[in-house]
């Protein structure tokens, strides 16, 4: 099959229009009209990532985060976002972004992160109709005490360490959430009576007068997204069974805990 082919299976499920206006989600580099030789997906596009492609001899690698988000200004071997262009084309490798389309398309990125905590009754926190739209929310099968919320979305998300604001003093049932920078929907979070907001960056002043409103959990920009790899899989699974398609062995998660 074309590369187009598996493009439009992917944008069937979250079409392009469904991006904010600042992203730049869809084809970043290559050609679509290549017969695909394999699918190598990823959260970031890394130059482990496109050594990886090649030698599993994937011509096409699909990742959660755009490899260019902003313009450049020059393609050339000085420049880390160049040198990863520079390399793709040389080995014939096509890179495709779904980003903020994915996450506001209806059973995207947060309704997968939703799914991972066991959430039920789940339905889109900021609603543009017909499913779509920004973050998550639903309710835990019982109430829980705010610590043993605190474990579940560390031992869950694989992270070492959260960031989170002063205790709430009461079980917690009703959870918000929206994978990777999600801060802007605290508020929708509180208006839709949520116990718990999860998110994957939290600014240090976006946590001050929440104490005993919402429990804010910042859980790691990677953590969240990490299973998005998980769903773009089953996207193109369910429309091509038979597609080779391999999920990265590399770690891109730039960040690091001590």
């Amino acid at each position: 099959m074309k590369i187009r082919e598996i493009i439009d299976a992917l944008e069937r499920f979250a079409p392009l229009p469904l991006q904010d206006d600042y992203d730049n989600s869809g084809l970043q580099v290559g050609t679509t009209q290549a017969e695909a030789s394999g699918a190598l997906l990823c959260l970031d596009v890394t130059p482990e990532v496109i050594r990886e492609a090649t030698r599993k001899g994937c011509n096409l690698v699909l990742s959660h985060h755009p490899l260019l988000f902003h313009p450049l200004k020059q393609v050339s071997d000085t420049d880390y976002n160049g040198q990863i262009v520079i390399e793709a084309i040389r080995h014939g490798i096509t890179i495709y972004a779904s980003h903020t389309n994915l996450d506001n398309a209806a059973g995207g990125v947060s309704m997968r992160m939703a799914q991972v905590l066991g959430l039920s009754d789940c339905r889109t926190l900021d609603d543009n109709g017909n499913g779509t739209g920004a973050g998550v929310i639903g309710n835990l099968p019982q109430a829980i005490e705010e610590q043993a919320l605190l474990e579940m979305v560390r031992d869950r998300f694989h992270t070492s360490c959260l960031r989170h604001n002063g205790l709430l003093g009461h079980p917690v049932r009703r959870i918000a959430l929206c994978g990777g920078s999600g801060a802007f929907l605290i508020d929708k979070a509180v208006s839709e009576g949520a116990d718990a907001f999860i998110t994957g960056e939290i600014s240090y002043h976006r946590f001050f007068g929440y104490d005993g409103v919402l429990k804010l959990i910042d859980a790691g920009h990677f953590e969240t997204e990490q299973y998005t790899v998980g769903l773009i899989h089953d996207i193109l699974s369910e429309s091509f069974p038979d597609m080779r398609i391999i999920e990265t062995s590399c770690r891109t998660n730039p960040v690091n805990y001590f």
